[in-house]
């Protein structure tokens, strides 16, 4: 259980800081026009890197 919250938590937390990257216009990689400069994924995906944050969390301090 704990490696597996881990795991999903860290996907997560780093697929919601790509969001951000794209959603802002700080990367384009890969070029996707429909998530580069459009605030409402960067948005999305610091929700989703919050939530990651807080499953590592969770698995880390709370299920020992």
């Amino acid at each position: 259980m704990k490696f597996t919250l881990l795991a999903i938590g860290s996907l997560l937390a780093l697929l919601g800081l790509h969001w951000v990257g794209q959603g802002t216009g700080l990367f384009t990689w890969p070029a996707n026009p429909e998530m580069v400069n459009h605030i409402e994924w960067a948005v999305l995906g610091g929700w989703a890197a919050a939530l990651g944050a807080s499953l590592v969390w969770f698995a880390r301090w709370r299920l020992q």
